[in-house]
């Protein structure tokens, strides 16, 4: 059992020292645990080649083809049963390294993906090293922790949801997650018993999940969350019953019931949650068509689109350097 900490923090502060906690748990547990501080690597942002996509392909590996240090971080995923990670919340959500890497990875990494380029190259008569790395569909798992300062719970209310943007991709299946906010006041995750208790059960519950298949690990966090799939509690609202949570992508019923909201997801809306591997084959379809459909429009346009963008070169582009 190998579980890896993935800290977004600053060296030896809250998020850093929540991750250890939760990791020497899973050592006490029986697992190989290893540890990456983020802010100590070089990982830039994408750029919206698509290179990743068109190198699955074409039979690659799918890998970013910007150079930086995300490759190593990249083996250490694939290495690992499990993943805790911890992000500060610095405005409202958590801080933009994390989006950077989720960024990366997704298209990448993304199950739906990676299945169907696997299956194109056994139908070729591809074997061994001509596959996707079989590492890729282990069936791996997650815990998450939004760690910020204030009190305000609204104020740190995009750290979870936006942290399972990380995951999902890859099917990394969250199993806990822990909203540590009040931390400005708390003054050291060290000082609070009941907070370091939680985290040790996280690292205990990411560690119970490993070794087996998805579809016989329940929830075991504290708080089941307005949503049964990512439980979380955003939703989208269009002056309807009819209400979406937006980690999801799925619809839910809403209805009162005294002073209570109540909402209710159906099992085929849970299954089609892009945190399941049908909501990703869902989307991976989408971006399939779009050629068939973009593609001519472009050809035809090809002569005038050059023209068309001229006006927009170099217009009131401010130059630093």
């Amino acid at each position: 059992m190998k579980v890896l900490g993935i800290s977004f923090g600053r060296k030896m502060k809250n998020c850093e020292i929540l991750v250890k906690h939760a990791l020497m748990e899973a050592e006490k547990a029986g697992a190989e645990v290893s540890f990456i501080r983020m802010i100590d690597l070089d990982v830039k942002t994408c750029n919206g080649c698509g290179g990743c996509g068109k190198s699955l392909d074409s039979g690659g590996n799918g890998r970013c083809v910007i150079k930086d240090d995300l490759p190593y971080v990249d083996e250490a995923v694939l290495s690992s049963d499990a993943i805790i990670v911890a992000a500060p919340v610095y405005a409202l959500g958590p801080s933009g390294q994390l989006k950077q890497v989720a960024d990366r990875f997704g298209p990448s990494h993304d199950l739906a993906f990676l299945t169907n380029a696997n299956e194109q190259r056994k139908a070729a008569g591809k074997t061994g090293d001509e596959l996707v790395d079989p590492r890729n569909f282990k069936h791996r798992y997650a815990g998450l922790i939004s760690v910020g300062g204030a009190k305000t719970k609204n104020w740190v209310s995009f750290g979870l949801p936006t942290m399972h943007i990380l995951c999902f991709p890859a099917q990394i299946k969250v199993v806990d997650q822990i909203d540590a906010y009040n931390m400005g006041s708390i003054g050291s995750p060290l000082l609070d018993k009941n907070l370091m208790e939680r985290v040790a059960r996280l690292g205990r519950n990411v560690t119970s999940a490993i070794g087996k298949r998805h579809e016989e690990v329940s929830w075991m966090g504290e708080e089941d969350g307005t949503c049964p799939v990512c439980h979380c509690d955003l939703l989208s609202v269009n002056g309807t019953t009819t209400v979406e949570c937006p980690v999801c992508g799925i619809y839910g019923k809403l209805a009162i019931e005294g002073e209570k909201i109540k909402v209710t997801f159906s099992e085929a809306e849970q299954k089609r949650s892009r945190l399941n591997y049908d909501g990703k084959l869902e989307h991976y379809t989408e971006i399939k068509s779009f050629g068939s459909i973009a593609g001519p429009k472009m050809a035809a346009a090809k002569d005038e689109l050059p023209k068309m963008l001229e006006k927009y070169k170099g217009y009131k582009e401010v130059k630093f350097k």
